[in-house]
């Protein structure tokens, strides 16, 4: 749920990851007031922009977030209370006096009561510390079990004033090697502003993405520039150009037998959860979510 903004120009802004969220009222059950609330805010609203390709099933609702996806995520932050740290990649978890000292890259090191991991599987396993050893065989073996995506994102910024010719606000592309969805990002959030320039956000299919995971940035971006030229050959030039990788894009295999969550360690408590332990949409955050505080409450 990451929204991506120009360089030097914060009211520009693109999603990058998730584009939009689906309720299936029928299987909603609890999770339903959490659509509810949202709704209610405004961060959610329903997704009326023409998307081709979309397929259409009886019941779902489609949402999108005026302010982008990643309003979802700071909504659940402010409403935490909690103090938030950006830009801390943490390298080890070690055992000190009943608590937990977590290392990161830059900065001291931090003693906490309980810490809950929610990063993908796979940057779980590469921590050091003594979280190596807190890993049991058997839980090691369900992790490693789990396995995501890979793909690209492109998202290319205009000028305010700029024209983007085409009928649909996004359109998913089923016969291109490369691209797999394009979203012109300000239709389809309903948002039409003479002062602010249109942003058109492309995704990679899998297959390129993992065939090209390691491949030079600059070279990656090129021909993705170059597939949607011939899909959409009117696009005019863009003001910038951003490339992100998303190395774990979506879950294609949760850790089995998990749901929501798994308990590393009891006293103090070291809990991993998150997409890996569910599925890969807004429920599956839910889920875990849910599952997590009920682990962490009845620790407490």
């Amino acid at each position: 749920m990451s929204t991506s903004g120009r360089a030097r120009d914060a009211a520009r802004t693109a999603d990058l990851g998730a584009q939009y969220v689906t309720l299936e009222p029928q299987r909603a059950g609890p999770r339903r007031s959490f659509y509810e609330e949202l709704r209610s805010h405004g961060i959610l609203k329903p997704l009326t922009a023409p998307i081709e390709g979309l397929v259409v099933k009886e019941g779902l609702c489609n949402y999108m977030a005026p302010q982008g996806m990643s309003s979802i995520v700071n909504y659940y932050l402010k409403q935490s209370g909690a103090d938030v740290f950006y830009e801390q990649h943490v390298t080890h978890i070690c055992l000190r006096d009943g608590k937990w000292e977590v290392s990161r890259k830059m900065g001291l090191p931090e003693q906490f009561d309980i810490v809950i991991l929610t990063m993908p599987v796979p940057q779980i396993l590469q921590l050091q510390g003594d979280i190596v050893n807190i890993i049991n065989e058997s839980q090691k073996q369900q992790l490693e079990s789990a396995s995501y995506s890979s793909r690209y994102a492109l998202v290319l910024f205009y000028e305010a004033g700029t024209q983007i010719d085409v009928p649909w606000a996004a359109q998913y592309i089923t016969d291109n090697p490369c691209i797999r969805f394009i979203s012109i990002d300000n239709k389809k959030r309903n948002i039409e502003s003479s002062e602010i320039g249109p942003s058109v956000v492309v995704h990679t299919t899998v297959t390129f993405g993992s065939e090209h995971l390691d491949s030079d940035p600059a070279e990656v971006q090129q021909l993705i520039l170059s597939h949607l030229e011939r899909i959409v050959p009117s696009l005019p030039k863009p003001a910038s150009i951003k490339c992100h990788k998303w190395r774990y894009s979506q879950v294609t295999k949760a850790v089995p037998n998990c749901p929501g969550q798994m308990i590393l360690h009891t006293q103090p408590l070291l809990i991993c959860g998150g997409d890996g332990f569910t599925h890969s949409n807004f429920d599956g955050c839910i889920d875990s979510a849910m599952s997590i505080a009920e682990a962490v409450k009845s620790h407490l």
